[in-house]
């Protein structure tokens, strides 16, 4: 049984007259006459009485009726889901993300697409760089919001969706609070919390190379994955420690943020959009458009206040 004779069954059974019907469908009325007679014997039972002025349901069309209606709509709406899935509308979305893309990148992201994607269903994941990595490539997450440049070789695509320098935090009691600003060498000069170079080995070359470019060492009194967690230790007495500046948007309690005078232009850090070059998840493609384009528009507006 096909879609169209359930159409012509419907116009049929609404109208009660093979003319009008015909009218509606846009066809003439021998070929619906032949289309209802042989639908009829497909299901093996009379569903209308012909009479002189038109036909009347029979107790088996008037069951059918409800049936093919439910089957036309349901048609239309597994029609409607498919193009919407195609579409990017509708499906599965699975975004892993490194701790801090939840200070800003995040809050500012994710409303975003719920609000016009919301059909998608969004599985997030929080884990550390290299693991994000893995589970991009292997096919296991859709999109990763990781830190960048990652420190490792890679055949997925990078897109910065987010742009920031390092500041330095340590505890609101510590001797340096009292300033400002601070310099990389007074930094050096006291334990230092960095990185873990084989969790995070993008952040670890970069704080290395701020300090090497400048010629100093920092003193590593512990080391961490996540820059939360380096927080927490800077926070528990443990030392000193660079982090991304957009962390200070959501400072513990018991730390300070200052910048750091004198940072080379290479030491900018970023938050990137890693993807399958070959991925073909509509919605990923949807959410990498969304996430551009508020990038874009980020620093059009970051750019235009800095001119004036």
């Amino acid at each position: 049984m096909e879609l169209r004779q359930l159409h012509q069954f419907i116009a049929v059974a609404e109208t009660l007259n093979f003319g009008r019907a015909a009218e509606r469908l846009h066809m003439a009325q021998p070929p619906l006459s032949v289309a209802i007679r042989k639908l009829e014997e497909e299901v093996g039972a009379p569903l209308f009485t012909r009479q002189a002025r038109g036909v009347a349901l029979t107790a088996a069309g008037i069951a059918a009726l409800a049936l093919a209606r439910r089957c036309v709509n349901d048609a239309k709406a597994l029609r409607d889901a498919a193009l919407a899935a195609a579409g990017g509308e509708r499906g599965t979305l699975r975004v892993g993300f490194v701790g801090s893309a939840t200070y800003a990148l995040l809050p500012r992201l994710l409303p975003a697409f719920r609000a016009r994607y919301p059909q998608v269903e969004l599985v997030l994941r929080e884990s550390a760089n290299l693991e994000l990595l893995a589970m991009v490539e292997s096919g296991e997450l859709d999109v990763g919001l990781v830190r960048y440049p990652t420190g490792s070789a890679s055949t997925l695509l990078f897109e910065i969706v987010e742009r920031d320098v390092f500041c330095a935090v340590m505890p609101s009691t510590h001797a340096l609070a009292r300033k400002k600003r601070l310099t990389l060498r007074e930094l050096a000069r006291e334990p230092f919390v960095d990185y873990a170079s084989t969790q995070v080995p993008g952040l670890h070359a970069m704080v290395m190379l701020v300090f090497q470019q400048a010629g100093l060492t920092p003193h590593v009194a512990q080391e961490a994955t996540q820059v939360q967690t380096v927080i927490s230790l800077v926070q528990s007495g443990m030392g000193v420690a660079l982090v991304p500046s957009v962390s200070a948007r959501l400072a513990a309690r018991d730390v300070v943020f200052r910048p750091v005078q004198g940072l080379p232009a290479s030491a900018g850090i970023s938050l990137a959009m890693a993807t399958r070059v070959d991925t073909h998840n509509p919605a990923a493609l949807r959410f990498r458009e969304l996430a551009l384009h508020q990038a874009f528009t980020s620093r059009s507006v970051s750019a235009g206040g800095e001119h004036s």
